[in-house]
């Protein structure tokens, strides 16, 4: 048995989202996707759409003047969800932050993310590094 085709575009997208390639993270998210990021940084909260989710990605990438990387450790998904864990490490003005997070996505019938929940391991340390 092979792997979930909603398992194949996720890894899909992560690598599109190292490499900035846009249009394919357009393909694979739904026009009215929400992404939730925890936290009390200037980052944190729900962004609604790929207009705003696209534009928060690009922050992250702005405020770590392009040092924000994401390892996989696992990935899994089905028809419904998906689940990616990584190591996350970035530097920010004289900041260093490196530590474990997840983003659990939810899938439309068409296998697009509706939905994305981010989580840390340390949820201040990251708004810290963020504010």
């Amino acid at each position: 048995m092979g792997e979930h085709p909603n398992l194949q575009n996720l890894r899909k997208g992560y690598e599109a989202f190292q490499q900035g390639d846009m249009a394919t993270l357009a393909e694979l998210f739904a026009q009215d996707v929400v992404w939730h990021v925890p936290g009390d940084s200037p980052i944190s909260g729900d962004y609604k759409g790929q207009e705003e989710v696209f534009g928060y990605f690009g922050k992250l990438v702005q405020e770590t003047e392009g040092s924000f990387k994401l390892d996989i450790e696992a990935m899994f998904a089905d028809a419904e969800r998906g689940v990616a864990v990584h190591r996350l490490t970035a530097d920010r003005q004289g900041k260093h932050l490196d530590s474990y997070s997840a983003n659990v996505y939810t899938y439309d019938s068409d296998g697009r993310i509706t939905e994305a929940w981010q989580m840390s391991t340390d949820t201040q340390a990251a708004s810290e590094f963020f504010s």
